[in-house]
């Protein structure tokens, strides 16, 4: 790794740890802000001519989140509704809205296909992860409107349904997927904090384990999967498990979390919403299914000298972060 990339990887999480520790919305606001301008130099690559137009997409949203963050903010505080909060209150919406564009929840989605499908795996890896923590745990502070909330939802669970159904490219398919998870991911935010923290380790372990073994095998595209899944038995099974959790599917690690959520929700009453969750979540995973067909094809040609060589190391981590989740999902299941 260059030194520059080091210097701004290193300012990129500063950033976000200013912001998530930060009593003031000063101080959390500048945070996003360290954030965000460390995270541009990253993004842009000289081998990868769509990257300056994604980073100067992501830099303009981005700004404009920022500017309505603020906005609210200035408001909030000289009107006094930080002190006697209403729940309905417009200016709160809009708060929480800058921080949804932010993190690139339907139908503040505009911008994240397009600057996705511009960048580098490892820098999607970024963006789908990493970027997510600041907004998130800054919305947590909030005092959340459920009704808010619950219709963000549902454009979430919708939205990425019907965009990710006839997409080829992986990355605006990751795109989706996260878009789907960020719906996830408000219904376990609604739960506790501790839940949210479960479902985001959870589902970043999984998309780093896709990801990496996307960027190793070189595929951007769905038909590019057939040569890279037939090429290593490992990493057929690797990319079948990692999918197949990544949509939820018992016993595998991502059913876990799923699970709780569902639960939670059974118990509040709110089954319309279980249910949309659910239906559109199976949706997902037929998409899912359509990308690792080929690895599930039981009679395929697996060449002898391997076009693909994938490190060892990178290859017993996925492995090992695989078999962890299977472990934690069957002594879930014997427990209950």
């Amino acid at each position: 790794m260059k030194l520059y990339k080091l210097m701004f990887l290193t300012s990129m999480v500063a950033g976000t740890l200013i912001s998530i520790s930060s009593y003031s919305w000063l101080s959390m606001w500048m945070g996003l802000e360290i954030n965000l301008l460390s995270i541009i130099p990253l993004f842009t690559e000289k081998k990868n001519v769509f990257s300056t137009e994604a980073s100067l997409k992501y830099f303009i949203t981005q700004a404009m989140a920022s500017l309505i963050l603020l906005m609210s903010v200035i408001m909030l505080l000289l009107t006094n509704e930080f002190i006697n909060p209403l729940m309905n209150s417009t200016l709160m919406l809009m708060l929480n809205s800058a921080l949804m564009i932010k993190l690139g929840a339907a139908p503040f989605h505009f911008w994240f296909p397009e600057v996705i499908e511009g960048l580098s795996w490892n820098n999607a890896l970024i963006l789908l992860t990493w970027q997510k923590i600041a907004p998130m745990m800054l919305m947590m502070n909030n005092k959340m409107n459920d009704q808010f909330m619950m219709s963000i939802m549902v454009l979430s669970l919708l939205t990425s349904t019907i965009m990710g159904f006839n997409q080829t490219s992986l990355r605006k398919i990751m795109a989706f997927s996260s878009i789907n998870h960020i719906a996830w991911m408000i219904g376990a935010m609604m739960i506790s904090n501790s839940m949210w923290m479960i479902y985001f380790t959870i589902y970043a372990l999984i998309n780093f384990n896709i990801i990496m073994l996307f960027n190793k095998s070189n595929s951007f595209y769905v038909n590019q999967m057939n040569n890279s899944m037939n090429q290593n038995k490992l990493i057929k099974l690797s990319f079948m498990i990692n999918f197949l959790s990544l949509g939820g599917l018992p016993p595998f690690m991502g059913f876990m979390p799923k699970w709780m959520i569902i639960n939670w929700m059974t118990e509040s009453n709110l089954m319309i919403m279980a249910l949309v969750m659910i239906i559109t979540t199976l949706i997902m995973l037929y998409i899912y299914t359509r990308i690792i067909m080929s690895a599930m094809m039981m009679f395929t040609v697996e060449m002898k000298t391997s076009q693909t060589k994938i490190n060892s190391t990178l290859m017993t981590m996925i492995n090992t972060s695989t078999l962890i989740g299977l472990m934690s999902c069957t002594y879930l299941f014997n427990s209950f």
